[in-house]
C-alpha cells in the first residue's frame, strides 16, 4: 500500500493487508493525532486496509474563536 503522510510530507510502501490500528502502530504515530482516509473515505481504526490501497494520513488540526 502507498501511504502519504502530512506534515512533513513523506510517501511509504508498505505491505498489507493490515488494520488501521496496525498501521498507526507501525508507523508509531498517535492514533489520537491523525485521521487516515482510504481513498475518498475517512475510515476508523478498526478498518482492514488493502494492499492495494491508497492511504493518507493527515494530522488533527483543532481551533476556534477564543
Amino acid at each position: 500500500m502507498k501511504v502519504l503522510l502530512r506534515n512533513p510530507r513523506r510517501e511509504v510502501e508498505l505491505r498489507g493487508p493490515m488494520s488501521v490500528a496496525s498501521l498507526l502502530q507501525r508507523l508509531e504515530l498517535n492514533p489520537e493525532s491523525v485521521l487516515v482516509i482510504v481513498g475518498d473515505e475517512l475510515v476508523p481504526r478498526d478498518a482492514r486496509i488493502a494492499d492495494d490501497d491508497d492511504v493518507e494520513i493527515r494530522p488533527v488540526i483543532s481551533g476556534g474563536a477564543p
